[in-house]
């Protein structure tokens, strides 16, 4: 491989490093949104980047609305949506509907054990994910061991908001960087040409 390709791959990384650190500047105010990071390898294709999402989670927000859901620890909420499509996600700001079901902002129903999650309206969501109703369980969360639910809280992104701005001038250095390098190397071999034509 020669210069030119090595520089020419260094600066596609430095553009991808770039595009991650720009998602993850965007997404600095999405709520349970889990930090993308860049994963730099260099081989003999020359350097390359690689998308990975960070273990940590958000910070707990208190909301004080007894809907909005946040997960202690691993797992995630598990979503319909009008399509029949199930997700899942950290987000957990959901609106209770008049069945008794809890949706996100696009209209997806939070799913339970088996199925739909009802909540009715005298009910309560446990730390263990169980909604109780007079006493009784009336319907549970799946959630990994060692994870909890907090009712009336919300995740906060992973993101900082310092960190991201830091790489994204970092990436546009090393675009540039590899950028001159490769105008030197391709200065050079003209020239080399030229002189190779006059003698």
């Amino acid at each position: 491989m020669d210069g030119i390709a090595w520089a020419g791959s260094a600066m596609v990384a430095a553009r991808t490093r770039l595009e991650i650190a720009a998602e993850n500047l965007a997404n600095v105010s999405t709520d349970g949104f889990a930090r993308v990071l860049a994963r730099g390898t260099l081989g003999a294709a020359g350097v390359s980047i690689t998308r990975a999402t960070e273990s940590s989670h958000g910070a707990l927000r208190a909301t004080g609305r007894a809907d909005d859901l946040a997960i202690v620890g691993d797992g995630a909420f598990r979503v319909r949506d009008a399509h029949g499509h199930v997700s899942s996600t950290r987000a957990g700001a959901f609106t209770r509907d008049a069945g008794g079901g809890l949706r996100d902002d696009a209209g997806g129903v939070l799913l339970g054990a088996g199925g739909p999650l009802h909540v009715p309206q005298d009910a309560s969501i446990g730390a263990d994910g169980t909604v109780r109703s007079g006493g009784r369980v009336v319907d549970r969360l799946s959630l990994p061991p060692g994870s909890s639910v907090h009712a009336g809280f919300l995740e906060s992104s992973a993101t900082n908001a310092i960190a991201e701005m830091i790489d994204v001038v970092a990436a546009q250095r090393s675009f540039e960087s590899a950028e001159k390098v490769v105008a030197a190397i391709d200065g050079a071999s003209r020239k080399a040409a030229d002189a190779a034509r006059v003698h």
